[in-house]
């Protein structure tokens, strides 16, 4: 994942006016106020501007979504493959026109820096031109058979409709890598996006292919109180498969509900993360401070992916620590919408008290603190702890906060044990001069993906994003999505009679 430098955010395209509307759900191509009739206030997590009040959905707008998705689905995957690669190429020049009003959704709705929120606007853009390529990439085969007269096919279809529940972080890009793939693939998709980013989370979405000429009834977004449409969600009979990106406490929930509900679905969930940095004696620590600082600090830490625990070999312990305590210092927190600032608010204050809460039990579980300060807001400045033992609560659970614990790990043997030592395994990052030392090291690591000299926040649309043990099942991006996403049907036809032994 390449990191932009901070930039002023792009001018507003002069030809296309803004988007409106954001109060209610999108279903069979309507906008319209949810039944339950409660309004959901969207708030900017650093001003507290109230952005929207969106009219929340109920079980029967739930259903109706889902309906609607089924019924539009059957037309729309008999279509031609450069049809649905039409509107997925449309939706992408939407997204280069309004590319300025994307990034300020992002930085207002979830208190993305800009230089985040230009991340994320790539990954969407990137996500959505990926995309465009699978309906001309699902493909079947004819297998080989040893009986004559006999011909052995598989048809790929795609599954139908799937649901997506995906989060706040990084609410737009985590919503449409499993969006977009989807619809390329020939599916209609039910999204429900985080309360707390609702519009860049799902709305936005619907407002862009609503634009692209996506048939209705393909796309709906349902926004409702998770105590009315949570379960319901996973449980209807409809969805073939549900996507959930998230906690790996929900995700668990969400699985037994797709097993154990009227009718089995699959399920494809990426959970949490404790992603370990590895800092081997023979790094290049100019190059493990700067990335090391990007991987924990990016997003103020929240991101599944966030460098959670950096581990570094005694030998370059001290100067590690010094030089990136140095360079942390450094990092300007506040105002989001400041092109300066590395560092902006929380999304709300249940996860501020979290962070406090993992302050305070690094403290008082022994560890040293070299950098903190109070919170301004939901704006909490960096934090810095070292001798930090694998046991403690801020090495264990994972952290979506701008909290930074070092490890001490002493030589190499010690260093993967420690990275080891979770029940985690999304992400991770190990640094060495010696590039196939570092290549045989990750391969020893109990994770989905490792990164050799490059922090653990990285991800492409090509590649298979997903993790190991409580970090989920399944994998996003590329060919693996594509698997994900369709259904093999296998079938034989006889052109020649057979010969039966009765």
């Amino acid at each position: 994942m390449p990191v932009k430098p901070a930039t002023a955010t792009p001018e507003p395209s002069p030809t296309k006016p803004k988007y409106t509307g954001f109060d209610g759900q999108y279903i069979d191509g309507v906008w319209l106020p949810g039944k339950h009739g409660s309004k959901l206030s969207d708030t900017d997590p650093y001003s507290g501007e109230v952005l929207a009040e969106i009219v929340q959905a109920d079980k029967d707008d739930l259903d109706r979504a889902y309906r609607a998705a089924a019924a539009a689905q059957v037309a729309w995957a008999a279509a031609t493959p450069i049809t649905r690669a039409g509107v997925m190429l449309r939706s992408a020049q939407i997204m280069e026109e309004r590319h300025a009003e994307i990034v300020d959704w992002i930085v207002r709705e979830s208190g993305s820096t800009i230089a985040k929120a230009e991340i994320e606007w790539q990954f969407v853009y990137s996500v959505t031109i990926e995309a465009a390529s699978f309906p001309h990439r699902a493909s079947g085969k004819i297998l080989p058979l040893d009986e004559a007269g006999k011909e052995s096919r598989v048809y790929r279809s795609p599954l139908g409709v799937i649901g997506v529940i995906s989060p706040w972080n990084f609410p737009m890009y985590l919503s449409h890598r499993s969006v977009g793939p989807a619809l390329a693939l020939g599916n209609a998709v039910v999204l429900k996006p985080a309360e707390d980013t609702p519009i860049t989370g799902g709305l936005l979405l619907a407002k862009i292919y609503e634009e692209a000429g996506l048939p209705p009834g393909l796309l709906n977004v349902v926004i409702g109180p998770i105590d009315e449409v949570g379960d319901a969600f996973s449980l209807h009979p409809i969805p073939r498969l549900i996507s959930f990106t998230g906690s790996t406490r929900v995700g668990r929930h969400i699985g037994q509900l797709a097993m154990t509900g009227p009718s089995l679905k699959r399920v494809a969930l990426e959970l949490g993360g404790n992603a370990p940095c590895v800092i081997l004696d023979d790094a290049d620590l100019d190059v493990a401070v700067r990335a090391t600082v990007i991987g924990r600090f990016l997003h103020q830490g929240q991101i599944c992916m966030s460098t959670n625990r950096i581990i570094v070999d005694a030998k370059l312990h001290d100067e590690f620590v010094d030089r990136f305590t140095a360079h942390v210092k450094q990092l300007k927190y506040g105002d989001p919408k400041d092109p300066e600032v590395a560092i902006g608010p929380v999304i709300n204050q249940k996860q501020l008290k979290a962070h406090l809460a993992h302050i305070a039990s690094a403290r008082s579980e022994g560890a040293t603190q070299l950098l903190g300060g109070d919170p301004q807001g939901q704006v909490v400045p960096p934090h810095v702890f070292v001798g930090v033992r694998n046991d403690m609560t801020i090495a264990k659970e994972e952290m979506f906060g701008p909290i930074a614990p070092i490890i001490k790990a002493n030589g190499e043997a010690d260093a993967l044990r420690l990275a080891n030592e979770t029940e985690y395994g999304l992400s991770s990052a190990v640094f060495t001069r010696d590039r196939e030392r570092g290549v045989q090291f990750a391969r020893k690591l109990e994770a989905g993906m490792t990164h050799v000299n490059d922090h653990s926040v990285d991800d492409t649309s090509t590649g298979p994003f997903g993790g190991e043990k409580n970090s989920g099942l399944g994998r996003f991006g590329g060919d693996w999505i594509i698997q994900e996403f369709t259904k093999e049907h296998w079938i034989t036809v006889r052109h020649e009679p057979a010969v039966y032994p009765f």
